[in-house]
């Protein structure tokens, strides 16, 4: 699976290598209807089309970090859910869609800007089995989560989400900017803690995997979010920092920033571009060397690699065929239901990144 982002530029698509896609985003405004950008109902439009003759899904995801806004006072009665889940279902119809993807950010937690209540986790089920009900049998529904679980009325994860799963298809784990341009930089998108202590122990796919099934939701029903990205970051550092981070935190996701297609912009660098910009450079062998100055590392904690270049004190955490196909090996054999990439745009014009994942689970690589 891989995001389709309406602010991205125009991108050919091997749509034999996807089962799903979704595309991001539309908005709820304060009336509960969505909203859109400038183009992206025609993007869509195009994209439901060139995916039906592959028979690839498409979804459409409703927020994002800046389009959550209003969700809270959506879900927040039984008259606000109809309306809007009405509006969902008139543009579920009238794009001829295959699923609603759920991207609040987040319930019962400080946003971009968003309306929060102790009520949010509660409300977002109730919003969920009534667009459950709306929505054809055959319709997926579908929610981007944190890797931990939802804010509870005590502002601290739920320990019980069965319900949840009675409702959802899957949950997509945001497992990514765990540490964006934090300076010293750490991991964007860790595997998993292998160095042990405190650091990054909840945000990463392995802890993500243990919460949510802990809170007996079921493996099956998991899909685990890998990045086609890192970040640019002004430092010295040798190694990437392992610190300890708050015990329930809101992390922010990439989607949303309308600059992230220029990779200049808050610091983010798509892997196309690490190769495009000669950052990076292909061995014989389908792997990649740090070039143009950078030398690649590898961050064995995280099981992610970095760059670094010495004379520009520059340093890259990010995510290369060898680690995104270690996080599809783990999505594999831990029973999940897939892997979805954040974004398509950010692979290379040989699909690299999806290659590596496909592979990895398991499927046929064309």
């Amino acid at each position: 699976m891989a995001y389709y982002p309406c602010w991205a530029p125009p991108t050919t698509i091997d749509f034999t290598k996807f089962d799903v896609i979704d595309f991001a985003f539309a908005m709820p405004d304060k009336d509960f209807s969505l909203t859109w950008e400038n183009n992206a109902r025609d993007m869509l439009h195009t994209l439901v089309h060139n995916a039906y003759s592959e028979n690839t899904k498409i979804k459409l995801s409703i927020g994002g970090w800046d389009g959550n806004g209003h969700f809270s006072r959506a879900v927040s009665t039984e008259s606000n859910r109809q309306t809007f889940v009405n509006n969902i279902l008139e543009e579920y119809e009238t794009f001829c869609l295959d699923g609603i993807d759920v991207d609040w950010e987040y319930p019962g937690q400080t946003g971009d800007g968003n309306e929060e209540s102790g009520d949010d986790t509660k409300n977002m089920l109730s919003f969920l089995e009534l667009l459950r009900a709306k929505l054809p049998p055959s319709a997926y529904i579908t929610a981007a989560v944190q890797d931990q679980l939802f804010a509870g009325s005590n502002g601290q994860p739920i320990t019980y989400a069965s319900d949840f799963a009675k409702v959802l298809d899957w949950v997509l784990f945001m497992n990514y900017d765990t540490y964006e341009t934090a300076t010293p930089p750490g991991p964007n998108a860790p595997l998993y803690n292998g160095c042990g202590g405190d650091g990054y122990s909840k945000e990463n796919a392995a802890s993500a995997y243990d919460a949510w099934t802990k809170a007996g939701f079921p493996a099956h029903k998991m899909v685990l979010g890998i990045p086609s990205y890192g970040y640019v970051v002004d430092s010295e550092a040798s190694e990437l920092q392992h610190r300890s981070l708050p015990p329930f935190s809101p992390l922010r996701s990439p989607y949303q920033r309308r600059a992230a297609q220029i990779h200049e912009a808050v610091g983010q660098i798509q892997f196309c571009n690490l190769v495009s910009d000669n950052l990076l450079e292909r061995n014989p062998d389908g792997t990649f060397s740090g070039s143009g100055g950078f030398q690649r590392y590898w961050d064995s904690c995280s099981a992610t690699p970095f760059l670094r270049n010495s004379e520009s004190g520059q340093v890259i955490p990010y995510d290369d065929p060898e680690s995104v196909g270690l996080k599809a090996a783990f999505a594999q054999k831990m029973g999940m239901r897939g892997a979805n990439l954040f974004d398509i745009h950010g692979d290379t014009e040989q699909w690299e990144l999806v290659d590596a994942i496909r592979e990895n689970l398991g499927l046929f690589v064309n």
